[in-house]
């Protein structure tokens, strides 16, 4: 299948600025997935490079802003090495990659790689923690206005779709990389209210109107539904598992 023309000049672009330093280019996320919704996805990319110094930064800098401009985050930057030494400190993400990713140029350094599940479960059960603390500190300063309330609830359904793929797949399930998909396979496995999640996941693809909906109800619902699927990753954890102690910012980011 034909790459979208934006993939096609970003590689090229590529090509031209970092030539031989330039060891692959990766796409990850939605996009990857198939699961891509042009008004809320971005086309996330994972440049490899054989090293990385100002030279080469000095070099992308153009393709960068140019990729930018077209509403893109900017390329994810790091060496080969860094790849096969930093998944264990980006279990998540790197899972992601190496389940859904598709090659837009060079050596698939991904396919391969080993993520210890030890690190891997914490990391989800933080991001579910941190995530959920995040939605309530914003959500207290905007309760009573149902507009933000709503912007919030729809802002915060992705990543939580995520992660609770990530919960699914730690309990040795295949979890699909469709979001629904995803959390009616949890409703399956442990009852989960699928509803908070569906309920946004159709206004995102507008099939239901934000306003015929109380988002304070929502709120609740969503928040302890959420706290179900904490509970189902944190009774994973081997007894005595501590987290690791961190700073407030941390916590919350």
């Amino acid at each position: 299948m034909a790459m979208p023309e934006p993939l096609d000049q970003l590689v090229e672009k590529l090509r031209q600025a970092l030539a031989t330093d330039l060891v692959s280019v990766i796409l990850y996320g939605s996009a990857a997935a198939g699961d891509h919704n042009e008004k809320f996805s971005d086309y996330n990319v994972l440049c490899v490079l054989a090293q990385i110094t100002p030279d080469q930064m000095r070099a992308a800098e153009p393709v960068f802003h140019w990729w930018r401009a077209q509403g893109n985050p900017a390329p994810l930057l790091m060496t080969e090495h860094e790849v096969r030494t930093s998944a264990d400190c980006f279990a998540i993400e790197f899972h992601d990659i190496r389940e859904h990713h598709k090659m837009l140029y060079g050596a698939d350094v991904v396919t391969n790689l080993e993520i210890g599940t030890a690190l891997y479960r914490a990391q989800v059960e933080h991001d579910l923690r941190a995530k959920l603390m995040r939605l309530r500190q914003k959500a207290s300063g905007i309760l009573s206005d149902d507009d933000l309330l709503r912007r919030l609830l729809l802002d915060s359904v992705s990543t939580f779709c995520v992660l609770i793929r990530h919960a699914l797949t730690l309990h040795g399930l295949q979890a699909p990389a469709h979001k629904r998909e995803t959390i009616l396979l949890a409703q399956q496995a442990w009852g989960l209210d699928a509803m908070p999640f569906l309920t946004l996941l159709d206004w995102r693809d507008q099939k239901q109107k934000p306003k015929d909906v109380e988002p304070v109800n929502l709120l609740a619902m969503y928040m302890r539904e959420i706290g179900t699927v904490i509970d189902r990753v944190d009774a994973l954890a081997p007894r005595g598992e501590q987290a690791e102690p961190g700073d407030q910012e941390g916590m919350i980011r």
